[in-house]
């Protein structure tokens, strides 16, 4: 198992959710998950120090490999985070890639977690061979989004923070609105409706891919949507941030 996940094609990938941190080792020529996945409940609160310690736990837990990326939930400037949802504000203005890199002794890559999930279905996904404009929205705690042009990532789209009805977006429809109200699929379905209509309205995308936890359960709700543009539920479902995160390091110039 060590000389696995030190393969030259494989790579940690680290998903960090308001909810939970998830991971796995990733065959990042295939998408293929090569270790069982891991997730451990996002700590309260969820500050730097806090959630470097699960980060740490995680990497320990599926082997300590040689290569790391970790997806997080802000924009992402060069590894460091110019916002924060879903998680402590303290993290505004933190260089994540250098607490992370610091907690487990390795370069860990950063990027924005819809972006990371986005690239994943892009090469190995719903978005694969797709021309034109794909937009992916991840629906959890919150709603994560990239933006495709031509297979290539527009960065930092953070299209869950767009202002609907004088709300921000994920706060009436993400999964763990859902959840919280206990909201039945067709009365959830009506708002996300609502938001992606709006997200097609800005954007007239070629199409859409939804993904996140809720995705495994398309079948219930995505036949409700009334869109003009295609809809497909995500291939690489709730793992498309894990095997982003694990591209984006394999890929990163010096890995």
């Amino acid at each position: 198992m060590p000389d696995q996940l030190n393969d030259a094609a494989t790579a940690l990938g680290i998903d960090i959710g308001g909810s939970g941190i998830k991971g796995a080792v990733v065959h990042t020529s295939t998408g293929e998950l090569v270790t069982e996945r891991v997730r451990i409940p996002t700590p309260r609160p969820s500050t730097p120090e806090a959630v470097a310690e699960v980060v740490r736990d995680l990497a320990h837990r599926c082997g300590d490999p040689s290569v790391v990326g970790a997806t997080f939930p802000a924009i992402m400037q060069h590894g460091v985070a110019r916002s924060a949802a879903n998680v402590d504000a303290s993290w505004i203005g933190t260089d994540v890639d250098a607490i992370f890199t610091a907690a487990i002794g390795r370069q860990v890559t950063v990027l924005n977690d819809g972006d990371a999930a986005g690239v994943a279905e892009a090469r190995f996904g719903a978005a694969r061979g797709v021309s034109g404009v794909v937009i992916v929205l991840t629906f959890g705690t919150g709603i994560g989004s990239a933006l495709l042009l031509d297979g290539k990532l527009v960065p930092n789209t953070e299209l869950g923070h767009l202002e609907l009805d004088g709300h921000d977006a994920e706060s009436r429809a993400s999964a763990a609105v859902r959840d919280i109200h206990q909201l039945s699929y067709a009365k959830w379905a009506k708002r996300v409706q609502t938001y992606m209509s709006y997200v097609e309205g800005l954007f007239t995308p070629d199409l859409f891919v939804v993904g996140g936890g809720v995705s495994k359960d398309s079948a219930k709700w995505l036949p409700l949507l009334e869109l003009k543009t295609p809809v497909k539920p995500a291939v690489l479902l709730n793992n498309a941030g894990i095997v982003g995160a694990a591209m984006a390091a394999r890929e990163r110039p010096e890995a």
